[in-house]
């Protein structure tokens, strides 16, 4: 992000230019509003912006945001077991909306049911509430489910190819590695959801659904804090959508950054509280059969 000096003027120091993008990113204000704050232009603010995220995007989001290995694999799985008491467990998976303003093309397409226009940002955390897989810009009008299947994750995923083939019996059934969703995703060998409450649940299928709510709200709080740590996720952004989901995965990396090393998160900023939304169970075909057995054996497991 460095610059050098012409003979018209001299430029904008490379710690300036950050703390312009991280003061845009941490508050969402106009970029009028923080030229006056920092003493420089519109255009200098919006290119410190642009400059900072694709920076981020090129060195900071793989170091922080990368699919996890073998070894990964079994600290989260063990930290999710000793934590929530679920076996072979390693993240949850949400998708959150971010507020835009509303594009010039195809705009009704990002039009959401709250009344606003949004794009879709797709998180996988671990225990910790640690981002390890992100995905967004689709817009609004996509289901939950298309945009997994729109997602690296599920291409990888389904063809076998991310998570180890390390099983283990758990119930009588020999289970790999898995994250927990909600009733909006596919039932499958590798993604786990509650069973769908259609009043005649039985007490071990609403036991079940307790423990599985109780360790996914690790992936509501993850987006929670990440909102109101980095507040242009959570105003309306008056920015391009591509500058957008530039913006996104930076946040997601630097929630990460902050979540590492222990950066002070004031309660206080949990004031807004987003509203859930109840959204239509999606199963499909392939993979439904193999992850109700490892749902069934799960379930056993966990009333041992």
């Amino acid at each position: 992000m460095e610059r050098r000096d012409t003979a018209f003027r001299g430029c904008v120091p490379p710690e300036k230019r950050v703390a312009i993008a991280l003061w845009k990113l941490a508050t969402g204000s106009e970029y009028r509003t923080i030229g006056h704050l920092f003493g420089v232009s519109v255009s200098t603010v919006c290119r410190c912006v642009q400059d900072f995220c694709t920076a981020a995007e090129t060195l900071l989001v793989p170091e922080q945001i990368r699919f996890p290995d073998e070894e990964n694999f079994k600290e989260m799985a063990a930290y999710n077991e000793k934590r929530w008491g679920l076996p072979h467990c390693v993240g949850a998976i949400d998708g959150s909306h971010i507020p835009i303003i509303a594009p010039q093309d195809y705009h009704c397409d990002y039009f959401n049911r709250k009344g606003w226009h949004s794009i879709i940002l797709q998180g996988v955390v671990d225990g910790k509430g640690l981002f390890w897989n992100v995905f967004s810009g689709l817009p609004e009008s996509c289901h939950d489910a298309r945009v997994l299947r729109l997602s690296a994750l599920w291409e990888l995923a389904s063809r076998g190819n991310h998570f180890p083939a390390h099983t283990r019996n758990i119930g009588g059934v020999n289970t790999g590695y898995y994250i927990l969703g909600d009733s909006a995703y596919p039932l499958l060998n590798w993604l786990l959801k509650p069973f769908h409450d259609t009043g005649r649940l039985t007490a071990e299928q609403q036991t079940f659904n307790k423990k599985v709510s109780r360790a996914r709200v690790v992936v509501e709080n993850a987006f929670g804090r990440l909102k109101e740590r980095w507040r242009c996720l959570l105003k309306r952004n008056d920015c391009v959508i591509q500058l957008v989901k530039s913006m996104v995965v930076t946040c997601c990396a630097l929630h990460n950054l902050c979540e590492s090393y222990g950066e002070t998160y004031n309660s206080e900023w949990d004031a807004l509280t987003a509203v859930t939304v109840v959204e239509p169970v999606v199963e499909v075909a392939q993979g439904a059969e193999e992850g109700r057995d490892v749902r069934e054996g799960l379930m056993r497991h966990l009333l041992l």
